[in-house]
C-alpha cells in the first residue's frame, strides 16, 4: 500500500504513532515540502533542531530508501498538485462555489482512497462475507451512521446481516457471534475504547473481522483480519473523520456491488423482493 501513497498521505495515516520528535519533522514536510525538495538532509536537520541521523530514519519509516528518495517523491507530488491543488474556502465564497469545493474534496477523498486499497483484502472481505453464517456491522458514533447504512445495502443481498446502535446491544451482539461469522467494523482512528473492547470480544470467539479505517498503525488495523483503509482531508469546515465518511460509505458500496454479482440470480431474486416490499408502501 505505501508505494501507492504519496508523501503526505503516508505522514497523515501514521502521525498518531509518532514520537515528538517524528512529528516535529513531520509537521515541517506538510507544511514546507519545497524546503525539503530543495534542501539538504543537514539544513533540514538544522532547521529542526534534529540529528541527520534522526531525518533519516523518518525517511525509511515512511518506506523510502533515504532522503533523496523522499526528495525524488516530493518533487514529483508536487509537480501534480500545481494541476489538481485542494481548494480551501473563503468567506468571499457564494454558495456555488462552496457547492463545487466540497463536491471537489469529496471526488479527492474518492480518488487518494483508490490508491490505498490493497486489492487481496478487498477480495477477501469480498468472499468471507459471501461464505458467512452471520455478518455484523459495527461503529460507534459518527461510524454506527455508516454500520447502519451498509446494513441497509447489505439485507438486499438476502445475506444474513444485522447492526446495532446501542453501544450495550453491539457488545452483547459480539458477545454471540461464532468462527463462522465475520464482523465489519468501521472505526476512522481506530483508537476509540469502544472499538478495542468489542474487537477484543470478538477475536475471543474467533470471529473473522474486516476494519475500514485511516490509520494504518493504529492498535485497531493491526489487530483486524482484513483491514481496509481510506484516505481524506480536514477541511476548513470538516474534520478529516467528517471527509473520511463518502470513502468508507462508498467501500460499502463496492463490497456489496460485488456480493450481488457473485450471488448472479439468487442476488437478483432478493433484490426483487425488497423492492416489492416496499413497493407495497407506497401509494
Amino acid at each position: 500500500m505505501e508505494n501507492k501513497q504519496t508523501c503526505k498521505m503516508r505522514i497523515r495515516s501514521i502521525y498518531r504513532t509518532f514520537s515528538e520528535k517524528e512529528k516535529k519533522l513531520a509537521d515541517y514536510i506538510t507544511a514546507s515540502p519545497e524546503k525539503i525538495i530543495h534542501g539538504t538532509i543537514n539544513q533540514i536537520a538544522d532547521d529542526t533542531g534534529l540529528a541527520d541521523s534522526t531525518v533519516f530514519r523518518f525517511c525509511k519509516r515512511l518506506g523510502y530508501k533515504g532522503f533523496q528518495d523522499m526528495k525524488i517523491a516530493l518533487a514529483s507530488e508536487q509537480v501534480k498538485e500545481l494541476h489538481d491543488i485542494h481548494e480551501h474556502l473563503s468567506s468571499e465564497d457564494n454558495e456555488r462555489t462552496v457547492l463545487k469545493k466540497v463536491f471537489q474534496s469529496n471526488i479527492k477523498t474518492l480518488e487518494d482512497t483508490l490508491t490505498v486499497i490493497d486489492e487481496d483484502h478487498f477480495k477477501g472481505a469480498v468472499n468471507a462475507m459471501l461464505k458467512a453464517d452471520g455478518i455484523e456491522l459495527f461503529g460507534f458514533g459518527g461510524s454506527n451512521v455508516i454500520a447502519l447504512d451498509g446494513y441497509h445495502k447489505f439485507i438486499r443481498t438476502g445475506l444474513p446481516v444485522s447492526a446495532q446502535i446501542d453501544a450495550h446491544m453491539q457488545l452483547m451482539s459480539a458477545s454471540q457471534m461464532t468462527d463462522s461469522s465475520v464482523a465489519v467494523l468501521i472505526s476512522h482512528t481506530g483508537h476509540s475504547k469502544d472499538i478495542l473492547g468489542l474487537l477484543d470480544t470478538l477475536k475471543q470467539n474467533n470471529v473473522l473481522t474486516i476494519g475500514i479505517t485511516s490509520f494504518t498503525q493504529s492498535p485497531f488495523s493491526q489487530q483486524v483480519d482484513i483491514p481496509l483503509y481510506t484516505l481524506s482531508e480536514e477541511t476548513d469546515f470538516r474534520s478529516e473523520a467528517l471527509a473520511s465518511r463518502i470513502a468508507q460509505l462508498s467501500l460499502l458500496d463496492a463490497i456489496y456491488v460485488n456480493i450481488l454479482m457473485r450471488l448472479d440470480e439468487k442476488g437478483k431474486k432478493s433484490i426483487t423482493k425488497v423492492r416489492n416490499a416496499i413497493q407495497n408502501r407506497r401509494i
